[in-house]
């Protein structure tokens, strides 16, 4: 077996039967790794972007169903102009250049977040993307984008309390599962695995609905460096959790 095959295969001792159905990560760090290299932290962003790539591939690989990424929160506009205008650019280049091959690959993306605020070209990339996409069967990568879980959270109450008012909605009828309905991230489970790389102890107004029972990993580990080696480690730590969801 070459080194190749031997990456692509499920490491003898993770336990198929208990890997994580959906795993999120907050993708920190990319700017320190930049600015370690002795290089603009944009160079971080750029390697980030093929970090993702293998770790969906590996998830791919070793058999877990969906990855969401935390790509851009709303807060990140406070960034410098510069910063902002580079990662947008980023994510339009990257969805244009690789679209082709996550669609042969069964790739199903799935873009969450207030998107009309981003710029026209970029969201011309993400409804081409999507709708490319949309019946694909491999795993579900979904992309957090200007997203931010309160504003998240406000929306689906907004949206509930105007089916209350036009009659659509039964007061009586408001529970956990018609609420999950309204958030952008409906028809897609909730994470069983948080990752967190560069150390920050802090979800960042990231899936706060959705995270309620997911097992938090943190790695001091900056995101560029985050490998396959390193998804392992968290792996391993996450099928030593005992998950008990409230129960003895």
């Amino acid at each position: 077996m070459s080194k190749t095959d031997s990456l692509l295969e499920l490491p003898t001792n993770l336990d198929r039967s208990k890997l994580p159905r959906h795993v999120a990560v907050i993708m920190d760090g990319n700017g320190r790794w930049g600015k370690k290299q002795g290089l603009a932290r944009v160079v971080g962003h750029r390697q980030g972007v093929d970090t993702l790539k293998d770790l969906l591939r590996c998830c791919r690989d070793w058999g877990i169903p969906a990855l969401t990424a935390y790509a851009f929160s709303t807060e990140n506009w406070g960034r410098p102009l510069e910063e902002v205008d580079f990662l947008m650019a980023l994510f339009e280049g990257v969805l244009r250049r690789e679209l082709a091959e996550m669609n042969a690959e069964q790739v199903r993306i799935k873009f969450v977040g207030k998107l009309d605020a981003l710029p026209p070209a970029l969201q011309d990339e993400i409804i081409k993307a999507e709708a490319t996409t949309s019946k694909n069967q491999g795993i579900q990568f979904t992309i957090a984008t200007n997203y931010g879980s309160r504003q998240e959270i406000v929306q689906a109450c907004k949206s509930i309390a105007e089916g209350v008012k036009n009659g659509s909605i039964d007061p009586a009828e408001i529970d956990e599962k018609l609420f999950g309905q309204h958030l952008y991230t409906h028809g897609t489970p909730d994470p069983d695995l948080l990752i967190r790389t560069s150390g920050e102890m802090r979800i960042s107004n990231f899936l706060l609905w959705q995270l309620a029972y997911a097992e938090i990993y943190v790695t001091d580990t900056l995101w560029p460096n985050f490998d396959r080696q390193a998804f392992h480690e968290a792996l391993l730590d996450y099928q030593q959790r005992h998950r008990r969801f409230g129960k003895v």
